[in-house]
């Protein structure tokens, strides 16, 4: 299925979604982040049966940041008045919000360079998975502007403070070798293995039971907000959510029959 700049190939319960503006290594542009948008809510639709997604980049890069050049706005960018952080609340946060509250596993497939908020969007993988030639740039001290999309709150969940400062401040290449080292990312591979790699595992998330992994991945999104009194209450309530699926009682018939689940995602 085509959406602007983007495009969602169904492979059974996975589903693909591929940034797809090439010619500028996926920098993403207001047309872009419409058709990302689109894609998702294909996505979600039940009759679609998808029970896994993987985000990946067409071409050499995975996703260059955003598109100077795209028409986000005036191009004036001496203007003092130029609000250069409307585009984010309008645009960029409903994508992201609609991607943390996605109700599947999300992988993220990173194909060569992920900078500024093509990092962002890497990150937001429940499972982070990267090619040998890849690598993560918190490019924006490089145009006088701070990190966004997220990525100061979740840099420093991922590697800690002051690495996450470092990457900021210094905006330096970090390989995807030293983002494994420290860990950014869950797994590296050679750039021939990365999306077969990325499919097996999507298929391995898609065959189990979707309804609680969809509540594990709700649970850690909101754990840093809450106390630990809270978390205890959101445990309690999602564990009530998924004792109600079929999965469940599918699960503990496997268990007690010693033979392997067939999960349903209900």
């Amino acid at each position: 299925m085509e959406f602007e700049r983007v495009k969602v190939d169904l492979h059974g319960r996975v589903g693909v979604l591929t940034l797809n503006h090439p010619e500028v290594m996926n920098a993403v542009s207001p047309e872009m982040l419409k058709g990302l948008m689109g894609a998702l809510a294909y996505v979600e639709k039940p009759e679609t049966g998808l029970r896994a997604l993987v985000m990946t980049g067409v071409g050499r890069g995975f996703c260059a940041g955003a598109n100077l050049g795209g028409g986000a706005g005036s191009n004036d960018f001496g203007a003092r008045e130029r609000d250069a952080g409307a585009a984010l609340e309008t645009a960029y946060h409903p994508f992201l919000r609609r991607l943390r509250n996605l109700k599947m596993p999300f992988v993220t497939a990173v194909n060569g360079a992920a900078a500024g908020v093509g990092m962002s969007f890497a990150m937001m993988g429940d499972m982070i998975l990267a090619s040998k030639s890849a690598y993560f740039l918190q490019a924006f001290r490089r145009i006088g502007l701070v990190p966004d999309g997220g990525s100061t709150w979740l840099l420093p969940r991922l590697v800690g403070l002051a690495r996450a400062k470092e990457l900021s401040l210094m905006g330096e290449k970090l390989s995807a070798e030293r983002a494994l080292e420290w860990g950014l990312i869950n797994r590296v591979y050679d750039d021939a293995s990365l999306m077969p790699e990325a499919m097996k595992l999507a298929e391995e998330l898609a065959a189990g039971p979707t309804v609680a992994l969809g509540l594990i991945r709700k649970l850690y999104w909101d754990s840093p907000n809450n106390t630990y009194e809270e978390q205890l209450d959101a445990e309690r309530q999602a564990q009530k959510d998924a004792g109600r699926a079929e999965d469940f009682a599918e699960g503990v018939g496997a268990f007690l029959q010693k033979r392997k689940a067939e999960f349903k995602g209900r």
